[in-house]
């Protein structure tokens, strides 16, 4: 085995990254060589992401990473650019929180049927699936004189490579990919009026695209790797676990809460809680509930403006804990906007106190996402029957001290939490692997992580009848 170094491009939904990898001789070490911000645009009455924004920050960090053997790409899901039959975009990406899919999830599910979709995909209804979106543009001219569709992952690996093709984890998250064949759900899109032509072949994680064009002007012409591009995905193979019994939760905008299985589930109660079941790697599956996370901090960060998050969450620690609870899946706080209003405007509509300072609604926040992370990993355990030792919490809430211990109380077992970088590790060791720096299946990789990141340890404590109590009161 060769040392390599490596360059993850990390998309968030709310700022992305550029990280360098180096691995070898037993280890894995990330250095941050480009951070930038990714926000929404409205314009014309529809959300965008500014996509040109977020590829001239990936050309500018690479271009900082100075020369890597590899580059992988992941980001959020969902959302998809447009091209015409010569390569060019039509247009901004429209952004999985604009209101364009308001109704259509549940006509579109109606007239396939939920059971067939789920039997099919295995997927949670989302009102912003892929499929969803696509029903929802029909008719709109991108979408008529669009030739390909990429996922975001694939149409920055495209502008690097000048290679079409879409890569099997993120691909899984569309609604639109047949889980057990393995394949894109052609009957699906043909049913629910969606060409199938628009969809580029599958690729499998580890799998090579090609080198850059040379017109990016990349030192050494690295190549391009598809990695697990779903972020999700990437963050999984990032968890540091031992063996098979743990629960992870993917924690940033969203909280991803499941656990890693050989085989779909597909039953009828797996459907009705909601949970999904996503392509991972290896074979693996991702089942998981997704989990509105700390969006309504970041959201209440941002009506606040200048304010000490850490501060703030010492400040939270110190508020009586369950004065009010919410339901943080409630549809009313998807959207951006002033989120302290809506959670307190959810407070009085369930008869509860209201929080009257930050500090009081960051506790609400934590205290109603601790609950939701109770919920979804004991859901997970029962729909699967895999049994839970221990919760690894990866991703940016690992910082969260205060929402590490309140989830270790909720569920009842011991919290793991990091590594922050979970998922550009997953990006760079998928990488690896391909380079030939690293063999051996996760397992291998995990070990790797156990051996080179800081992971803390927060032990279960609290009172269980408090915790029942809160789950109830958010309708549990």
């Amino acid at each position: 085995m060769t040392a390599a170094r490596l360059a993850a491009v990390d998309l968030g939904a709310s700022s992305g990254r550029i990280m360098v990898g180096r691995v070898g001789s037993g280890r894995v070490a990330l250095t941050e060589v480009h951070r930038f911000p990714n926000e929404p645009v409205p314009l014309g009455g529809t959300l965008h992401w500014d996509v040109l924004h977020l590829y001239r920050n990936i050309l500018h960090g690479l271009r900082a990473a100075g020369e890597v053997t590899s580059i992988g790409i992941d980001s959020w899901a969902v959302d998809y650019g447009l091209l015409d039959a010569a390569g060019a975009l039509l247009g901004n990406p429209v952004h999985y929180r604009d209101q364009r899919t308001a109704g259509v999830a549940e006509r579109t599910a109606k007239q396939l049927g939920e059971e067939r979709l789920y039997a099919t995909t295995g997927l949670q209804h989302l009102p912003f699936n892929t499929l969803f979106q696509l029903v929802a543009a029909a008719g709109t001219p991108q979408l008529d004189a669009a030739d390909r569709l990429l996922l975001i992952p694939d149409l920055i690996a495209y502008w690097l490579s000048g290679q079409l093709g879409a890569e099997l984890t993120n691909a899984s998250t569309t609604q639109l990919y047949d889980l057990r064949r393995r394949a894109w759900a052609v009957d699906l899109m043909a049913e629910a009026g969606i060409r199938s032509s628009l969809f580029p072949p599958l690729r499998e994680p580890g799998e090579r695209i090609g080198p850059v064009l040379p017109e990016v002007g990349l030192p050494g012409r690295p190549e391009v790797v598809a990695v697990a591009s779903h972020d999700t995905a990437s963050a999984v193979v990032g968890v540091p676990a031992r063996g098979e019994n743990f629960a992870y939760i993917s924690c940033g905008t969203w909280s991803l809460v499941g656990v890693e299985l050989d085989a779909p589930v597909l039953s009828e109660a797996s459907r009705r809680a909601n949970f999904t079941n996503e392509s991972g790697v290896d074979g693996t599956i991702r089942y998981l509930r997704n989990v509105m996370g700390l969006w309504p901090l970041q959201e209440s960060l941002r009506t606040w403006g200048e304010v000490d998050l850490s501060a703030l969450i010492r400040q939270a620690a110190r508020e009586p804990a369950f004065r009010s609870v919410v339901d943080l899946d409630d549809p009313v706080f998807l959207p951006p906007g002033d989120m302290p209003a809506r959670i307190a405007a959810a407070c009085r509509r369930t008869g509860q106190r209201s929080p009257a300072t930050p500090a009081a609604t960051v506790r609400c926040v934590v205290d109603s996402l601790a609950v939701a992370h109770r919920r979804a990993v004991r859901q997970a355990q029962e729909l699967s029957g895999r049994h839970v030792d221990a919760v690894h919490i990866v991703g940016g809430g690992a910082r969260n001290a205060l929402l590490c211990q309140l989830t270790a109380d909720a569920c009842g077992l011991p919290v793991l939490a990091g590594p922050v970088e979970a998922t550009a590790l997953g990006n760079v060791l998928v990488q690896a692997r391909t380079a030939g720096a690293v063999r051996g299946d996760l397992a291998a990789l995990r070990e790797l992580l156990r051996e080179s990141q800081q992971i803390e340890r927060y032990a279960p404590g609290g009172d269980e009848a408090a915790w029942r109590a809160a789950e109830t009161r958010m309708g549990g």
